[in-house]
């Protein structure tokens, strides 16, 4: 989880948007007013930045202090003025000096809070890997929630928080969303094939995502929400044709898949842009970027597959040999030659859906 700092210096409606990150247990809350911060709750840091003010002799219930040097002294000396207070210290990123500077304090600082003036992402990226083992914290300063979600990827390690003055209310509960980067893990179940059909002729998404698979990862894949089986992306060597890392030939556009939160889509919702969950045969998991879909008519063929326990599972892949699904261990099975008693792995949720979202209720698929 990435940190994620709110800077109501300036806010509109300040109560509200006070409300709403103790609601959404945002990390921390930024003033330059001891004040402000001194009815919030233990759960959320409480962070006094007086930018282009003087430091107050009282600090009130503060946690951390962001100053800067050049106002208001050493850091060091002023932690050591105040025992209980951690103090860090703000870089404004306008040159090759001020870059130093903020590798310098990364390196060796608690906190480092810094505002890159250029658009470009390469400082950041400089500083992030001049930090490397270093054990401070590095926030630095987005405009808006989509910026936020770029930083948080740069250089695939992010930076480790975010400073974001919110425009209205619902801004903190959309940066706490963007500070989600990890999905959980999955536990994937043994399916044993019973049978397969050839269907007839219907319409499969190819997913083409912004991503390079690995050659055991792909995404689930069912024609129930309640059972899906990992489709493998198309990583492997195939005659007549070379590999396409990005894509999975996915199922039949009814098909359900798995997105941010547990969320389902069908594959006919998918689009540029929209994110999709791409699982390994250990289960570990993580969000990558749909490119476009494919939307094709094609012969179809329909796999039944059953778990231990009695649960099962549908799958409507197009009816071609080069369309695979992994085993156990990571095996590539092709479609067309699964017969029954041929293992696959899948995932059974115990929820049923709405719009997509999880929630117990009574559901029928069949």
């Amino acid at each position: 989880m990435k940190l994620t700092w709110l800077d109501v210096r300036g806010a509109t409606a300040p109560q509200a948007v006070l409300e709403e990150a103790v609601h959404q247990r945002l990390d921390g809350v930024v003033s330059d007013t001891p004040a402000d911060l001194e009815q919030l709750p233990p759960t959320v840091k409480k962070i006094l930045f007086p930018q282009g003010k003087k430091l107050p002799k009282n600090l009130g219930k503060v946690d951390v202090v962001i100053v800067d040097p050049r106002e208001h002294g050493d850091p060091v000396e002023l932690a050591a003025a105040h025992p209980g207070v951690e103090f860090g210290r703000f870089v404004e990123i306008i040159d090759a000096e001020t870059l130093e500077e903020a590798c310098e304090s990364a390196r060796s600082r608690q906190w480092s809070l810094l505002l890159f003036r250029d658009p470009t992402k390469i400082p950041l990226e400089i500083v992030i890997a001049a930090a490397a083992g270093a054990t401070g914290s590095l926030i630095t300063v987005a405009k808006d929630v989509e910026e936020a979600e770029i930083i948080f990827g740069v250089l695939e390690h992010g930076s480790d928080g975010v400073m974001m003055a919110p425009a209205a209310v619902g801004d903190a509960t959309a940066l706490k969303q963007a500070a989600v980067v990890n999905t959980p893990a999955l536990e994937l179940v043994e399916l044993t094939v019973t049978a397969t059909e050839h269907v007839g002729m219907g319409e499969r998404a190819c997913v083409d995502t912004c991503s390079h698979f690995r050659e055991d990862e792909g995404i689930l894949v069912g024609s129930h929400s309640k059972g899906m089986v990992l489709c493998v992306s198309e990583t492997h060597p195939l005659p007549y044709m070379p590999t396409r890392p990005f894509r999975v030939n996915a199922g039949a556009i009814h098909s359900y898949t798995l997105s941010r939160d547990g969320r389902t889509h069908y594959l006919s919702e998918l689009k540029s842009g929209s994110k999709v969950m791409a699982v390994d045969v250990k289960g570990q998991t993580r969000l990558v970027t749909v490119g476009r879909v494919k939307i094709e008519s094609r012969p179809l063929i329909s796999i039944d597959a059953v778990a231990q326990d009695g649960r099962t599972a549908n799958l409507i892949l197009q009816d071609d040999w080069h369309v695979r699904v992994l085993g156990p261990g990571g095996v590539v099975l092709n479609s067309t030659e699964l017969k029954p008693g041929d293992r696959v792995l899948g995932y059974l949720p115990a929820e049923d859906r709405h719009v997509g979202y999880p929630i117990n209720e009574f559901c029928l698929e069949k």
